[in-house]
């Protein structure tokens, strides 16, 4: 009997009974380009899923981020039957996809090495050449552990399986590439996977580093495989490029080029050191960040670096935050009684919390929109750490804005419209390329009540409807406290970055009694609004240096300016321009040094200098400057004065593109 199918956008079609997926989009006309796998009521399936009568069907082209997905898991099974072909006694873990690429976990006698590496790939493409299918069956809990019971971690995994993943109901999935031979080499797995190892046109071991089985440092400690795979040569390619670009804007590494920060061992893992250059540069970050807050209303508040234990038992960290938290420093011990414990703050909200809460308030005080440049302390663990861009201490532009429920759409709408704006001043005028709303997680990791985050997510909804930007729904993404909103912004080579955050919290202010007196005359509970828009000062900073490549625009540049005198006898003149250049508010240097001044013009190039004046006789008599800049064309005979005034109006306008 004939069975029905269709598409989202409404098209049928009748296929015979037990059709398979892909027969089924090939009866719909929906095959074009290579399709990986396919959507079936929904959910990403094999393309040999068999059909029941009124499915949906919808196509994964190879593309597509869902298609990137199946074929790189299907690459991950493609390295562990590499490597337990050549070491058969390995012992292979987990092996997902992940953003751009794949990895999977071995428990073998020696570290891999890069040679290593390059007999697995080799082996992978003859594996890729055999065209080994990916056949799916079903096995109970039972058979599945006979199955890999040479396999340990396999096997924690399955005894680890609840009923409702379908472990209790003969549901464990595995996976089996079938060899030429009709051997085959299998593997835990829900799938989906692309039909045959044919399929998979472009892949490339990466890298080995080391990750505890399950990310637990208890846990035996495996080899870690990394690598790429795409839907073609030229995206391949197109990827190895960019990584190559990235490399080349490591935030690290520009970090000590440039002289501007860098990571002492002495001073421990995760935590930077600042060095003048690089503090000029964040400066103009903290400048601008206090001049922007002020302008719009908000007040300034400091707070120290940590609290008593009282303080986050009341918050809730100590409840859903311990694990990120520094431990505790025992204080105040007199004669033999125990003491109180201290801990660095990973938050800045209880604080902020304790100064709303300092004395009354009214409601024609709201909404009260407090602002601190806080320094928190996170413990990351080690495998994570990288850089700036995850650390263990680093300095929010953290405000806490308290308001009543009528003013709280305004308050986000406003939030929203100041990250805008911050966005296209340093440089990413194009505003976030995503936009998500994080709604609540499992609601056993959760503080509050169900009408207090509803509401909570419909504010921000109503204020995202308003802001007009595209935005999605990130399920269960929100945190403990509260519902957000996260906003990414893509660099100049195409990579997304998570920055601003905005969140809702009708919970804290009732868990430190917060009240306002209404026009009524009755207590009131304010509703609060956490807001980041850097992120981190920090963070932020990794990230622009990246997506300028170290080449900051004048406005934020450590020196804007460096004055090159021809020769020893310039270097007067010179001066005088330096003292003209820092009267304007300009950071400006001169070049007295030894070195040639072709030496000094590449020296100062390399550090991506805004602009170097050179100054020789013409210049001095004439009380000009031959300007060249990092970008564009040079100039002869500039009068000084308008040099000044120049460069005043570029930073004043902070132009991104100089």
């Amino acid at each position: 009997m004939p069975v029905t199918v269709k598409t989202p956008d409404g098209a049928s079609v009748e296929v015979d009974a037990g059709a398979t997926a892909q027969q089924a989009l090939q009866a719909l006309g929906r095959i074009r380009g290579q399709v990986l796998a396919a959507k079936v009521d929904g959910a990403v399936r094999d393309l040999s899923t068999p059909l029941t009568d009124g499915a949906t069907v919808e196509a994964v082209p190879a593309d597509t981020d869902e298609g990137r997905q199946v074929l790189r898991h299907s690459v991950a099974h493609v390295l562990a039957q590499a490597v337990t072909d050549l070491w058969p006694a390995a012992k292979f873990a987990i092996g997902p996809p992940v953003t751009d690429g794949f990895y999977y976990d071995f428990d073998v006698a020696e570290p891999f090495t890069p040679d290593d590496l390059e007999r697995i790939e080799a082996r992978m493409r003859e594996i890729v050449r055999e065209g080994q299918p990916f056949a799916r069956r079903e096995l109970a809990r039972d058979e599945a552990l006979e199955l890999f019971a040479d396999q340990p971690y396999k096997a924690e995994i399955i005894s680890g399986l609840d009923e409702s993943e379908g472990a209790g109901t003969g549901a464990v999935s595995v996976y089996d590439n079938v060899r030429p031979d009709a051997s085959v080499w299998p593997d835990l797995c829900r799938g989906p996977h692309v039909p045959t190892t044919k399929w998979i046109p472009a892949f490339k071991l990466e890298r080995v580093a080391g990750a505890y089985w399950r990310g637990d440092e208890r846990r035996p400690m495996l080899q870690r495989i990394y690598g790429t795979a795409w839907e073609s040569r030229k995206a391949l390619a197109a990827h190895l490029e960019r990584q190559e670009q990235a490399r080349q804007r490591d935030h690290r590494k520009l970090g000590r080029e440039l002289d501007l920060l860098s990571f002492p061992d002495e001073l421990g893992a995760g935590l930077a050191v600042w060095h003048p250059n690089g503090a000029a540069v964040r400066m103009q970050m903290e400048d601008y960040a206090r001049a922007e807050h002020l302008r719009r209303g908000y007040r300034p508040v400091y707070t120290p670096h940590l609290g008593k234990s009282t303080l986050w038992e009341i918050s809730g960290h100590l409840d859903f935050y311990a694990e990120a938290m520094y431990p505790p420093m025992e204080m105040d011990v007199h004669h033999g009684h125990a003491g109180v414990d201290y801990y660095p703050k990973p938050m800045n909200c209880p604080f902020h919390l304790l100064v709303y809460r300092s004395r009354t308030r009214s409601y024609r005080e709201l909404p009260l929109r407090l602002f601190e440049l806080g320094t928190v302390y996170r413990y990351e663990r080690s495998g994570v750490l990288h850089g700036l861009l995850r650390s263990r201490g680093f300095t929010q532009d953290d405000s806490h804005l308290f308001c009543t429920p009528e003013q709280v759409v305004g308050e986000i709408r406003d939030c929203i419209a100041f990250t805008l704006d911050l966005y296209r001043d340093f440089g990413f005028a194009d505003g976030p390329s995503r936009v998500a709303l994080s709604t609540r997680p499992d609601k056993a990791a959760t503080v509050g009540t169900h009408e207090g985050w509803a509401h909570a997510e419909a504010s921000l909804r109503e204020a995202l409807d308003a802001s007009g930007l595209d935005w999605i729904v990130d399920e269960g993404e929100g945190a403990f406290y509260g519902p957000k909103i996260d906003m990414h912004v893509t660099d100049a080579i195409g990579r997304a970055w998570q920055l601003t955050t905005i969140q809702v919290d009708f919970n804290m202010p009732e868990r430190f009694g917060l009240t306002y007196a209404g026009a009524d005359g009755s207590e009131h509970r304010p509703i609060m609004i956490h807001r980041a828009l850097f992120g981190s000062l920090d963070r932020f900073f990794g990230i622009l240096l990246e997506h300028y490549a170290g080449a900051f625009p004048t406005w934020l540049a450590p020196v804007q300016v460096v004055v090159v005198p021809v020769a020893d006898r310039h270097a007067g003149y010179g001066g005088e321009v330096v003292s003209a250049l820092r009267v304007a508010g300009l950071r400006a240097e001169l070049d007295d040094s030894d070195d040639s001044m072709g030496a000094k013009i590449r020296r100062h190039q390399l550090a991506k200098v805004p602009y170097q004046l050179i100054v020789g006789d013409t210049e001095a008599r004439a009380r000009t400057v031959a300007v060249r800049p990092r970008a564009g064309d040079q100039r002869k005979d500039v009068p000084l004065d308008e040099v000044v005034a120049g460069l005043s109006e570029e930073v004043a306008a902070r132009r991104a593109g100089t």
